[in-house]
């Protein structure tokens, strides 16, 4: 989309609408120094079997396209969703495939597959367990990263478990469900839910943790008109500490924290085609309104859906997939937002991780 003035605003919205809404959450947790490597995820059209993964190479500033095509000769497959790198493997979420593909994350090559129905997000416990959520289900699989098994099967109370974090011995759990209002505590000892933990909104979808050790939970879903809400929570008692609601209409997604964990990063989605409330925000955790605005402003019929934070130094990526239709492209900022310098992309970038 972005500067593609000569399209109709009805065409833009629509385009807009259908690009946003097919998969709008994705909680970005990126934990480890980039080492001059950064990977984006892109996603691609439903249904179209074009997802690709990208590296950036900051030490070289260059970009290296469709790895999984080039070092497989193979398409991925269809809408690629996240990546986590568990020990010297790649993990690949394959939305739409049903899969999870593992890669060497020295060669990209392929190492194995495991076939998890509609896998979202990978939160990795220990060498031999690691957490799935899952889309259109109830079900969140343990595996084993050594084997690439499936473990077992979780079942929660609601239904599209995505946004996961570990606290401890636990994994706090998210499900974007517009039914409900609560994230759930499981213990990974025993698998059981230990908390049941009210939120102020429904349908959360990504959950993070700040310098303090209190939560942050993200939820809504505009489109079906559930408001948009933040909560920080202490996990230790499951009391409420703050609650934000944004404004009507806005679609915030894709929080990150910065190194120190004391200022968070969302981007907001408006889905008029207007650059009001469209663009990245910021906010530290000690404030008790939300900023009114943006850090870095979209332009008309413009919208983001990656943000990732580099740890090292500090610096915003920041996904532009133009609308789906066609290869999006990756701008790095810097705190300030100032442009530094962009790269293009596959179809949808939607993720920015760092790793080897």
């Amino acid at each position: 989309m972005g500067r593609q003035g000569s399209k109709t605003i009805i065409l833009l919205l629509a385009t807009l609408l259908t690009a946003c809404v097919k998969d709008t959450p994705n909680p970005n947790i990126n934990s480890i120094s980039s080492n001059g490597s950064v990977y984006i995820v892109c996603e691609g059209n439903f249904g179209n079997g074009d997802g690709t993964l990208y590296n950036y190479n900051t030490a070289t500033d260059s970009v290296n396209g469709d790895l999984y095509r080039t070092q497989n000769n193979a398409a991925l497959g269809d809408v690629f969703q996240s990546i986590k790198r568990i020990g010297d493997s790649l993990y690949l979420c394959i939305n739409n495939s049903d899969k999870v593909v593992v890669l060497n994350a020295k060669t990209h090559k392929e190492a194995g597959k495991i076939n998890i129905p509609k896998p979202r997000y990978i939160l990795p416990i220990s060498p031999t367990l690691a957490y799935v959520s899952t889309l259109y289900s109830n079900n969140i699989y343990t595996i084993n990263p050594k084997t690439l098994q499936i473990t077992s099967t979780l079942t929660i109370p609601h239904q599209n478990p995505e946004g996961m974090v570990r606290i401890m011995d636990n994994v706090i759990v998210c499900p974007w469900d517009t039914t409900c209002n609560k994230i759930y505590t499981i213990n990974t000892t025993n698998s059981s839910i230990t908390l049941t933990t009210k939120i102020a909104g429904y349908a959360p979808h990504a959950i993070l943790v700040d310098k303090e050790q209190m939560l942050w939970v993200m939820a809504g879903n505009v489109t079906k008109g559930k408001a948009a809400t933040l909560t920080r929570i202490d996990p230790s008692t499951g009391n409420i500490l703050k609650a934000y609601t944004f404004a009507n209409g806005t679609d915030p997604i894709k929080p990150a924290f910065n190194k120190t964990r004391d200022t968070l990063y969302y981007i907001q989605v408006k889905y008029d085609g207007s650059t009001d409330g469209n663009g990245i925000y910021r906010m530290s955790i000690l404030d008790n309104k939300l900023p009114t605005k943006s850090l870095i402003p979209t332009l008309p019929y413009q919208y983001f859906y990656a943000l990732g934070i580099e740890p090292s130094s500090g610096y915003l990526y920041i996904g532009d997939p133009k609308g789906f239709t066609q290869k999006g492209t990756v701008g790095i900022y810097k705190q300030d937002g100032t442009l530094i310098k962009s790269f293009v992309t596959g179809l949808g970038p939607g993720q920015i991780y760092f790793g080897e």
